[in-house]
């Protein structure tokens, strides 16, 4: 099902059989590094499953060091999730641009990962599941 957002000037969509998502606690422990350093450690992540793609962690805000990220100008467009913002990790001397996005204003569909923040698994050294 597709309706157009009149404020948002961009198609929503609900997920349903065609495009499900499920967000749900993880069971385990997460740990997300970069050069060396813990970046994220949760025992309150959030598991998103979407469709065919791969599964997604949502860690809270709370359990992520915010002193080691870089608010960008970076942002993307889900139609079943909203506006994505994004942020880079910055450790001594290097650097990842965009490896961590945020829905900071979720459609209701996926409200529980507001104040969550996923990493892209390429742009970090590892993401651990403990």
């Amino acid at each position: 099902m597709e309706v157009s957002a009149a404020r948002l000037h961009k198609p929503v969509k609900i997920p349903g059989p065609d495009h499900p998502i499920s967000v749900a606690p993880h069971a385990k422990r997460v740990r997300v590094k970069f050069n060396g350093v813990v970046v994220a450690d949760s025992s309150r992540t959030l598991v998103m499953h979407e469709g065919g793609y791969p599964l997604v962690f949502y860690i809270p805000r709370a359990d992520v060091d915010g002193s080691l990220l870089v608010r960008t100008e970076h942002s993307t467009y889900c139609p079943y999730k909203g506006d994505a913002s994004y942020f880079s990790i910055r450790v001594g001397e290097r650097t990842s641009e965009n490896a961590i996005w945020s829905y900071e204003t979720p459609f209701d569909a996926v409200a529980p990962i507001k104040e969550y923040l996923a990493f892209y698994a390429a742009r970090v050294d590892s993401i651990e599941e403990i």
